[in-house]
C-alpha cells in the first residue's frame, strides 16, 4: 500500500476556493482523495489563529477528519497589513518528513512551493500531488507537480 504525506496551506485553499468559486473546501472530499488507497504517515493542516470560536470549530474539524492542526497567531501590522503564512513552516515539514512516505500531497497554489517540490521530486525522488483552485494556482508549482488536482467540483462544498 502506498503511503501519504498530507501538508495542507489552510489559508490558501480557502482564499482561493472562494474567490474563483464562492464556495469552501470540502476538507472530508479532499482528504478521500488523497488517501484513497493509501496509509496516511502525517496530515498536517497550517493555518492562522484570529482565536474566535467559528475558527476554533473549524479547526476541530480539522482534527476530526485526521489533520494535526498547527497554528501561527494572526499578526496585524501598524499600517494595516497582516502577516501570517506557514510557507517556511510547511517547507521544513516537507523536507524532514518525505523519506516517510511514497507520495506528498501540497494542498496549496503558492508559486512559492515549486522550488520546494522540485526539490522534493529531484533530491529524493518522491511523487507530489498538487491540489489547488486551478484559476489561482501558479503555473510553475503545476508544472512541478508529479500531478495536478484542481480543487473544483466535488472537493467543494454548496454555495456559501
Amino acid at each position: 500500500m502506498q503511503t501519504v504525506l498530507i501538508l495542507l496551506d489552510v489559508q490558501n485553499l480557502y482564499y482561493t476556493s472562494r474567490q474563483a468559486h464562492r464556495r469552501n473546501v470540502d476538507y472530508n472530499a479532499l482528504w478521500a482523495r488523497a488517501t484513497d488507497g493509501r496509509r496516511v504517515t502525517r496530515a498536517i493542516a497550517y493555518a492562522i489563529d484570529r482565536g474566535d470560536e467559528k475558527q476554533r470549530q473549524f479547526q476541530n474539524i480539522l482534527r476530526a477528519i485526521g489533520f494535526e492542526v498547527r497554528l501561527k497567531p494572526f499578526i496585524q501590522r501598524a499600517d494595516g497589513s497582516a502577516k501570517g503564512d506557514w510557507d517556511v513552516g510547511i517547507t521544513l515539514d516537507a523536507v524532514d518528513h518525505v523519506a516517510e512516505a511514497d507520495v506528498v500531497v501540497l494542498a496549496s497554489g503558492d508559486g512559492d512551493f515549486a522550488p520546494l517540490v522540485d526539490r522534493l521530486r529531484d533530491r529524493f525522488d518522491a511523487e507530489v500531488e498538487v491540489f489547488g483552485v486551478p484559476a489561482y494556482t501558479a503555473d510553475a508549482l503545476i508544472r512541478s507537480a508529479s500531478r495536478f488536482v484542481p480543487v473544483e467540483g466535488e472537493l467543494l462544498l454548496g454555495v456559501v
